[in-house]
């Protein structure tokens, strides 16, 4: 087995469309006899892999499924790199330490398959050799790409030993450094296929679409097994017609094929011996005047990026989740796939033309770990990987070259730039000119078709859109004229780490202002947590030993690694919504976000509400809105306090749930608190007597108030981010600064006017910035207090603080929480859309964001009152009217059962420990969350600066 020679696999047939066909396949999967060793030189040479059927296998060898990745079947242990290398940079030579799997299966074969067949593979990492009855039939390279080997005359009717051998290593790692698990083996499906004489070895068939006349036309290719012809039918269209080779045939009047109406024509291919079935799109991709086109509209991809992962399994196939993922994203309104960055299981493509998305096909390609030589011995500038690259090239776009979702191929990711990136561009463009060529890479733009960019900044992004609404300088090259010419795709941005992104609104906006700027793929769909042997956590890197590895950077998305939906998404599905909603004091403005279609397929419905329960309800009339038209109708004449208005389906598609609102717009005009008229000074044992903060409230035990500044670093809190001007992260900064540590003093206590008046200072050790504190305190009754609280901070505060707010801690542990606000998930200021006005409740299970790395999560924003259970008792918190002296109208309420400390400490969620009590955090203002860890940081407009507040809170002990 030869695993360093700088080339493409051998011995299998030519790459070829992936066909529903008529003939006769068997698959293989199941369970197959294994075992591994510690290197080439340590693999048995045993006679394993000969055509005795009977070979005795010995206690070295055991059995595993197919597909599977032997590192999560027991054999070894999964790592995690981003962009290095877990092995020495030495092209083409993988390292010593390389694992070797041998498979071994016996099998019979049916008649049908003992004329003409090829072996199938979907999927092997890295490299494989593979032998049928002692014979070779050649090497695979391409861990994500299918390999046929024609095995006519070798197979036989019994006995059949087919073996393969595995290296996890190869020379081929050296072109698939994609961040994500290093998992090996034959993980995806292994099938004998029938290849019947005067059959269909292959067809492409390329539709178009013209604008124009609404008519479309289809260009034939097909490639017969031996001298044959086929019949080539449409019959909604009233096609039929003999084929020879291939052609032109016009289809007439057709309904195009859009992500928004996926309309899809069947077809078939009929010869003798076999018939192939085809669902035909009918679609014109194309790019004029720096504005991406599809059917001669202008299109907005509101994408992802989405890898295979599955917490058990790894990039095994699951039908159950792959379709769980994309209902998941047309219930939040994604339109566009990314498949970084690799091809995709088959069974995504046929899903998309049905379910109507965009996609962005990859190639299997990525030599990031270069980087680091600063892009020496770089193979995509050696002409002696030329092969090895056209041939992953050829394979992924032969496979699923019949798809009509697919609108773009792309070369690869993060594999610098070089001739064997142009060679695969060349070829591409030559072999099928329908789709457009993308590469990020290549930010000349020499041999793409749109312009790409990862993480680019608001700013830069801002650039861009206005470039072409400016005369070129006059210095600027043909390549910068022919750049500016160019649609431009942020093909990845807003990474979904922890709790994430924020910025999305902003990106949005740049997006829909400049007709340049296409839109973007959010990086990322899923977290690739691996579960634990006792199912109740996630691994990230470095939990296998891994001498290098990149932590918990493998844990980003916008959905868990079982398909919960993390707060992100729900902010994506606002801003992505197909159809935006404004609802203000004079009327409703509804704008058709839609590229291609009105708004006929849907109902616009309005509720209205006061004091917690419905008033009224109904449906507004809307005659036809366009696409991107925007139309007012009056409000209703409702006398309330939230106005709700929702775009939901006329008829519900099968994606979505009962119920499913596409989008939503509201305006509240919130009635203020009661202030309690009769008031009295507190009494001095309910308050401890060297800290005065409050610890009895009727038969309530509490700690607190107490200021806080500081939260529990989130992701992107702990990294620097890409902005220009380069300071440590914002977790550096704040311990640096001590803002986790503060420590209070009570400056001074008097009785005032019929109340407790405290101050306090609080600052952080060895520093003289601080924070000043005034609580009035007022008895209401026995088990009611109110409290105004003033803060002024004092002296240079040298970091922007996470948050200003106070801290209580209750005795016994969350039950959960009811209010008034937003919700009923959690949001940040950069982070805000999605939760919605209104009485929400959360159950002590959904108070936080499980993130597998612990981090600040869970704050409800825009709280007018709160009741928050506990196992001794509830407490109401209601934000009172300030008065004269002002103070904020609503708060964030963060309820957890552990500690800040606690959840900074913790390196995985399930690690972590309860101390049995209920930590409440009532903030007035708080930091943004940004998109550092891979991206901006916080934007200035979400900085929290050191600023005074003012609130009055009335807190209730409610019994009962």
């Amino acid at each position: 087995m030869n695993i360093a020679r700088k080339g493409p696999g051998a011995g299998s047939r030519s790459p070829r469309a992936r066909l529903v066909s008529s003939a006769p396949r068997r698959s293989l999967n199941g369970t197959w006899q294994f075992r591994v060793s510690p290197g080439l030189a340590a693999a048995p040479d045993d006679g394993w892999d000969t055509d005795d059927a009977g070979w005795a296998t010995g206690e070295q060898w055991t059995t595993i499924p197919v597909p599977a990745h032997w590192v999560l079947e027991g054999h070894g242990k999964p790592a995690y790199t981003n962009t290095r290398f877990p092995f020495p940079i030495d092209p083409p030579h993988p390292p010593a330490e390389n694992p070797i799997g041998d498979y071994r299966l016996v099998f019979d074969a049916e008649p049908e398959f003992l004329d003409n067949a090829v072996l199938r593979f979907d999927g092997i990492e890295s490299a494989a050799e593979v032998r049928l009855n002692g014979r070779l039939l050649g090497e695979t390279r391409g861990s994500r790409l299918t390999h046929e080997f024609d095995v006519t005359g070798t197979l036989r009717a019994a006995g059949n030993v087919l073996a393969v051998r595995v290296a996890q290593f190869s020379d081929a790692s050296y072109l698939e450094d994609q961040d994500m698990w290093w998992l090996p083996g034959i993980f995806r499906d292994v099938d004998l296929v029938a290849v019947p004489e005067r059959g269909i070895w292959d067809v492409f068939a390329v539709t178009d679409f013209e604008a124009a006349d609404g008519t479309g036309t289809i260009d034939l290719t097909v490639e017969f097994n031996g001298e044959a012809s086929g019949r080539f039918r449409v019959p909604e269209l009233e096609i039929d017609v003999e084929v020879t080779g291939g052609g032109v045939i016009g289809a007439g009047q057709v309904e195009p094929w859009t992500a928004e109406t996926p309309r899809l024509y069947a077809a078939t291919l009929q010869t003798e011996t076999e018939t192939v079935e085809l669902q035909l799109g009918f679609r014109r991709v194309e790019v004029k005047d720096s504005v991406l086109l599809v059917n001669g509209a202008p299109i907005q991809i509101r994408g992802v990026n989405r890898h295979e992962h599955d917490p058990d399994q790894g990039r095994v196939f699951s039908a159950e989740r792959l379709r769980q993922d994309l209902v998941l994203m047309k219930q939040h309104n994604v339109n566009a796939i990314r498949t970084s960055h690799y091809p995709s299981h088959h069974e995504l493509l046929r899903l998309a033309d049905e379910m109507g998305f965009y996609v962005v096909l990859e190639c299997d390609l990525e030599t990031h770990g270069f980087v680091d030589l600063d892009w020496k011995h770089n193979p995509s500038a050696d002409p002696a990987w030329r092969e090895a690259y056209l041939d992953r090239m050829h394979r992924t776009v032969n496979r699923d070259k019949n798809h009509a979702s697919i609108i773009m191929w792309s070369l690869g990711n993060e594999a610098g730039t070089g001739e064997n990136l142009e060679a695969m561009a060349a070829w591409t463009r030559a072999f099928d000119p329908s789709r457009l060529i993308h590469y990020e890479g290549d930010w000349s733009s020499t041999y793409v078709d749109v312009y790409s960019r990862m993480y680019a900044s608001f700013e830069e992004t801002r650039q861009i859109g206005e470039e072409v609404l400016t005369p070129a300088p006059f210095s600027a090259t043909a390549a910068e004229m022919h750049r500016r010419e160019l649609p431009f795709i942020q093909c990845e941005y807003a990474h979904a780490m922890g709790n994430s992104p924020g910025g999305l609104g902003e990106y949005q906006d740049l997006f829909d202002r400049y007709p340049r700027l296409a839109g973007g793929f959010v990086w990322e769909w899923i977290e690739h947590g691996i579960r634990t042997e006792d199912g109740t956590g996630y691994l990230y890197g470095g939990d296998f030993e891994e001498e290098t590895h990149d932590g918990n950077f493998v844990i980003d998305g916008l959905v868990s690694a079982d398909r919960k939906v993390r707060p992100g998404l729900t902010a994506l599905a606002h801003w992505y919504a197909p159809v935006r909603i404004d609802v203000s004091d004079t009327g409703i403005r509804i704008q058709n976000r839609h590229d291609h279609r009105d708004l006929s397929h849907l109902r616009l419905v309005w509720r209205a509400e006061s004091d917690g329960k419905q008033a009224a309800d109904g449906e507004l009339k809307l005659d036809t809105v366009a696409p991107w038209e925007t139309v007012e109708v009056p409000l209703p004449e409702q006398d309330a306090e939230i106005i709700t208005v929702e775009a939901v389906h006329l008829d519900r598609p099968e994606w979505a749930a009962e119920g499913h609102v596409i989008a939503r717009g509201q305006r509240a005009w919130l009635n203020p608190a009661e202030v309690p008229l009769e008031t009295s000074v507190p009494q001095r044992e309910a308050f401890d007597a060297v800290s005065l903060r409050l610890q009895q409230l009727g038969g309530l035990k509490l700690d607190g108030p107490v200021v806080s500044l500081w939260r529990v670093p989130t992701d992107n809190d702990r990294r620097p981010g890409w902005d220009e001007i380069k300071e440590p992260p914002y977790a550096a900064r704040w311990e640096e600064l001590g803002l986790d540590r503060l420590r209070t003093r009570v400056v001074s206590a008097e009785e005032r006017d019929g109340a407790l008046v405290v101050r306090t200072r609080t600052a952080p050790p060895g520093r003289e910035c601080a924070v000043d504190a005034e609580y009035t305190w007022r008895r209401v009754s026995d088990t009611a207090v109110t409290v105004e609280i003033g803060l002024t901070p004092d002296g240079v505060w040298p970091v922007e603080w996470a948050r200003l707010g106070v801290d209580l801690v209750l005795e016994g542990a969350p039950q959960g929480m009811d209010w008034r606000g937003l919700g009923p998930g959690p949001s940040y200021p950069d982070i805000a859309a999605g939760p919605y006005w209104g009485d929400h409740h959360a159950d002590a299970d959904e108070l936080l964001t499980p993130f597998v790395l612990p981090q600040e999560s869970g704050a409800r924003a825009g709280v007018r009152r709160a009741s928050i259970g506990t196992e001794q008792g509830t407490l109401a918190v209601t934000v009172l009217p300030g008065g004269t002296s002002g103070g904020a109208e609503e708060v964030a309420v963060t309820v957890s059962p552990y500690s800040r400390k606690t959840l900074a400490s913790t390196t995985h969620q399930h690690l972590l420990q309860a101390d049995g009590r209920t930590h409440v955090s009532i903030d007035l203002f708080q930091s943004g969350v940004g998109t550092a860890a891979c991206g901006e940081g916080v934007l200035p407009r979400y900085r929290l600066a050191a600023r005074p507040g003012r609130v009055t809170l009335l807190l209730e002990h409610i019994q009962g």
